[in-house]
């Protein structure tokens, strides 16, 4: 025998494969003809008719039209493209009709569904010249349109004279789509001339014009007025479909021209999708419905009087013929009884036919056929084949197709064989399956050890060939043979059944109880066949715990151990717990209850009742104790002015766990007040109640008095009384404010003055009588709408002092750059009528200005730095003292001169070395111009580039030696010391870091850049 080889054996399994996938099977229509109308043109002389279908064998094609069969061979003008219909040359009259693919294989034959072929046409017009109309002026002409033959939607349209456009309607014009004809209401003498109908195919666009029809207009007689007369109208009843479109033409002939309009005979409204075309002539409806069902009316008028037609539109509610049942395919065997049965709904009910092979099929001997139910008993080889239901109704007919096969085979366990191996324990039950693929059903019986099995008191042998063994013994351990017979052959098939121990539970879950927060494990351990490989699950209310997604729970233990441990115990893990354990031949379980005790749920239902003007009733119903009972009620309350929630004062104070109501006292009155309260149980503090409803306790007259009274300060002539306001919970009412009192030392009558608002916290008594610093006895009073609070307690309180009366000796000052100046004075003592001074202020000005104009520095002490001067300028300079009564008078002005200014020069040619950690500078001398302080020396400031520490040295030379950490990048500037400041900075100087390496470098100022940059450049060339 030939090795295939490997690229062979490749080509053999795909080709099996494929042949698996493609089942063979009878025809089956993937695509039918349906009604069609197909424009005759004399550029496209061919019409494809689709059919096509599937099935292994491909399925070969027939064609019939009209019933008969179509011969493709002898007729030139058909010819088959796969399955579809080619006709060649279409006749409008030999090849419209009803046809009908047929579709056929070793399986049997199917019919497609019957399609109405129609063409469509339109011949010309005869050539015969048309009549002449005469009409007198005034009066109405209709003129016949007559179209030739033709088949499809055709449009109608007019020509004048033989004019390019065709004829506008108005409301004098008007072409009907039904006839062609063309009305006009009211001749013109403009109308005289040649009227041409032209008719346009939709679907093959072809258009013709038919011969004149002169019309002359007779101006002999003018026709007079009269009424109009409606010459174009619809049905008296027309039936629509749901969803069609409906259009209903109205015309009227008259003198005047008549108008038309539309409405409904019932008064309502016409619904607004409604489209008026053509000055009103046409009515369209589309998308008809039920609600647009009814009398609808055209009303014609003029002033000869009005004419009405109406019509009735009726709803036609057809229901398209479709499937709600159709068929399968069926393998049956042989003897066995089909029932198929196909359903369809429509408007009307439709009938049904069966076919077999695309043939009528009759009722029978085993065959039995009522309405759209086919019942065949005793199914033969004979019976396969390709079947169809076809519900029909007098708007068509639909098709429903499925295959007989008829299978006859011996016995076969390849597909179901007995179980290998089957376990149980003892003392159990099994049942095994006998079931081989046979055609006919098969003869069953069981062999055991070579002996045959009957039925007995622990085992049974049912309809369908399962063996059922009872109270299974060690004994019944074996192997166990079916053996199956038809007329076509035997066959057997071998299983064997172990029998192990039973598993048991031998310490189950306990019952407990637990508290919230706990750790605990209910036990779980089986003793079970040594073979056996329990499997442990815990169940939680009825749920399988899920252990990778509860971080409570774990399983423990190993082996015929499976206990589960509760971690942090929650109230919500309070239920049955269920320990299951599987085996492969049995399945054992035990339970238990665990109860998790914990703080008391939320109170319920809190009502605030008696509300007082610092008290309320409360009362609560019990929430859930979680298994522990309430010891205690703890009620705490919120207001807008709390911080969260406090604990108030109930009465009893201790509120006990069975009594659910309490007193709340020692309230604010006139306070919005929120409640709610917590239940205690041994286990802790529960959840609290939802807040009660806001409510406002009563209100009362004020009981506290402002605190921190105290005064003093203003201007001369002022007593300056001030306190802490009373907090806005502790107001007790409406209208709320203060009654200041005061009285001098030495008087018994005290002054009261009222303060109608709740915000006030100082008051001002001015009399220019008063000395400066008078003692004062002072109180602070409450009151509001419902009375008088209580004061608070007496103080004394010093009137204002008097303004300071000399100005501060002894004033000098020197420049301390060009744009500073430094002030010395001498302070004021105290005096009888003033406290102490608070500040000085010092004024200074440039010669030549107002001392208006002056600006100020304030200070606490005796010195003041005056910066942002000009230099080389004349300052005066003058000092004042202030105190808690104001200012006093100025000191007598002098004038200082500031130094001049640096020089506006920075240093220039800036060279630097750097030698490992030291920098070596040098540069030019800055030379002061006149008007600048001379240079006494300069200030080098250099700190690391990317660090803010900062390094000053100063220098009376041009050069300096600056050591540094190597390994940095460095910013350095110069600049002149002057006793006028600083002058101006070099700019900064970036040294980059040079690791152990030697460096050089020049800066030079901008208008020198170019020839530093030259000089730089020759230095570098002579060194290196």
């Amino acid at each position: 025998m030939k090795m295939l080889l490997p690229w062979e054996l490749l080509i053999l399994l795909s080709l099996r494969e494929c042949l698996a996938e493609n089942t063979r099977h009878g025809p089956v229509f993937t695509q039918e003809p349906s009604d069609s109308i197909f424009p005759l043109r004399t550029d496209d002389n061919q019409v494809f008719i689709n059919c096509k279908a599937k099935g292994n064998p491909l399925p070969h094609y027939r064609w019939k039209m009209d019933g008969r069969e179509i011969n493709t061979a002898s007729d030139q003008n058909y010819s088959l493209v796969e399955g579809n219909l080619l006709i060649n040359n279409p006749h409008v009259i030999n090849h419209s009709g009803v046809y009908q693919c047929i579709a056929t294989n070793t399986f049997g034959t199917i019919v497609s569904r019957e399609a109405q072929v129609q063409f469509a046409f339109l011949q010309n017009f005869s050539g015969k010249s048309r009549n002449m109309v005469s009409v007198r002026e005034g009066q109405a002409v209709v003129l016949l349109c007559g179209p030739p033959p033709h088949y499809g939607e055709i449009k109608y349209s007019w020509v004048f004279n033989g004019q390019r456009k065709f004829l506008q309607q108005d409301a004098r014009r008007f072409i009907s789509q039904r006839t062609g004809n063309l009305y006009i209401a009211k001749i013109e003498a403009s109308d005289a001339g040649n009227y041409t109908c032209v008719v346009r195919n939709i679907m093959t666009n072809a258009t013709v014009f038919s011969s004149p029809t002169p019309v002359v207009v007779r101006r002999d007689v003018v026709m007079g007025e009269y009424e109009p007369k409606i010459e174009v109208q619809f049905p008296d009843t027309l039936h629509i479909s749901k969803g069609s479109s409906v259009k209903l033409e109205c015309f009227a002939l008259g003198n005047p021209v008549p108008s038309i309009s539309w409405r409904r005979a019932d008064g309502n409204p016409l619904p607004g999708k409604i489209k008026i075309n053509h000055p009103n002539g046409v009515l369209e409806i589309p998308y008809f419905r039920l609600e647009d069902a009814g009398v609808y009316e055209c009303v014609a008028e003029n002033s000869r009087g009005r004419s009405v037609a109406r019509g009735q539109l009726i709803f036609h509610n057809v229901e398209h013929l479709h499937w709600i049942q159709t068929l399968k395919d069926a393998h049956m065997v042989i003897d066995a009884n089909l029932q198929w049965e196909c359903k369809a709904v429509s408007k009307p009910r439709p009938t049904y036919r069966w076919l077999k092979n695309g043939q009528p099929l009759t009722a029978e001997g085993r065959i039995h056929v009522e309405a759209g139910r086919l019942t065949i008993s005793r199914i033969s080889l004979s019976d396969s084949g390709m079947y169809q239901c076809v519900a029909d109704n007098e708007h068509g007919a639909v098709y429903a197709s499925a295959e007989l096969k008829v299978v006859a085979s011996p016995p076969d366990f390849t597909r179901r064989p007995v179980k290998k191996s089957t376990v149980v324990q003892r003392g159990g039950e099994v049942v095994l399956e006998c079931r081989p693929h046979a055609s006919p059903r098969a003869t069953i019986t069981w062999l055991r050890r070579g002996e045959l099995l009957k039925d007995g008191k622990r085992q049974t042998i049912t309809e369908d060939g399962t063996l059922r063994i009872t109270n299974i013994s060690k004994s019944d351990g074996g192997s166990y043979t079916c053996v199956a017979r038809n007329q076509f052959g035997t066959s057997s098939s071998t299983g064997t059944l172990v029998v192990k121990e039973p598993t048991r539970i031998i310490v189950p879950p306990m019952s407990l109880d637990a508290t919230v927060g706990q750790s605990l494990v209910l036990p779980c351990e089986v003793s079970s066949d040594s073979s056996l490989s329990p499997i442990f699950k815990w169940f939680f209310n009825g749920k399988a715990i899920d252990f990778s997604r509860q971080e409570h729970f774990e399983m423990i233990g190993g082996g015929f151990v499976g206990d589960l441990m509760v971690r942090s115990i929650q109230l919500k893990h309070s239920g049955k717990y269920v320990c299951m354990v599987q085996t492969e031949v049995d399945t054992v379980s035990a339970g238990a209850d665990l109860i998790v005790r914990g703080p008391p749920g939320a109170p319920e239902g809190l009502v605030v009742t008696d509300i007082t003007d610092t008290t309320v009733q409360l009362s609560w119903g019990s929430g859930p104790d979680n298994h522990s009972p309430v010891t205690m009620y703890m009620v705490q309350a919120r207001t807008l002015f709390s911080i969260g929630w406090q604990t108030v004062r109930t009465v009893p104070d201790s509120v006990p766990g069975q009594m659910m109501y309490a007193t709340v006292k020692d309230l604010n009155p006139w306070v919005d007040y929120e409640f709610r309260v917590v239940a205690i149980n041994s286990v802790g503090v529960g959840e609290p109640s939802t807040p009660s409803k806001q409510i406002r306790t009563k209100a009362a007259a004020p009981k506290v008095a402002p605190v921190n009274v105290s005064g003093g300060g203003g201007a001369r002539g002022e007593l300056v009384i001030m306190w802490e306001p009373v907090p806005e919970e502790q107001q007790s009412g409406e209208d709320f404010g203060y009654v200041v009192a005061f009285r001098p030392l030495s008087s018994s009558t005290w002054i009261q003055t009222v303060l109608a608002s709740s915000d006030a916290s100082r008051y001002i008594y001015r009399n220019d009588s008063i000395p400066p610093l008078s003692q004062f006895e002072v109180k602070v009073g409450v009151f509001n709408s419902l009375g008088e609070g209580p004061f608070s307690h007496v103080v004394k309180v010093f009137s204002a002092e008097e303004e300071p009366s000399e100005a501060p000796s002894r004033v000098w000052a020197h420049a301390v750059s060009a744009s500073e100046i430094k002030v010395y004075w001498k302070p004021i003592r105290p005096g009888s009528s003033t406290e102490k001074i608070i500040a000085y202020e010092v004024l200074f000005w440039e010669e030549g200005s107002q001392q208006s104009e002056a600006d100020i520095v304030k200070v606490i002490n005796t010195t003041a730095l005056l910066s942002g001067l000009k230099g080389s300028t004349v300052y005066l300079i003058s000092v004042r003292a202030q105190n808690s009564a104001g200012l006093g008078p100025c000191s007598p002005a002098f004038n200082i001169t500031t130094k001049k200014p640096p020089p506006s020069q920075s240093p220039g040619n800036i060279e630097w070395n750097l030698t490992n950690s030291k920098i070596f500078l040098n540069w030019e001398h800055v030379k002061a111009m006149e008007n600048e302080s001379e240079v006494t020396g300069y200030k080098v400031v250099y700190r690391q580039k990317w660090h803010g520490r900062t390094t000053v040295l100063e220098t009376n030379k041009t050069s300096v030696e600056l050591e540094i950490p190597s390994g940095e990048d460095y910013l350095i500037e110069i600049k002149a010391l002057t006793e006028g400041g600083d002058g101006t900075s070099s700019g900064p100087i970036h040294i980059p870091k040079m690791s152990s390496l030697n460096s050089k470098g020049c800066v030079c100022p901008v208008p020198m850049r170019i020839i530093c940059f030259m000089i730089c450049f020759l230095f570098f060339m002579f060194i290196l």
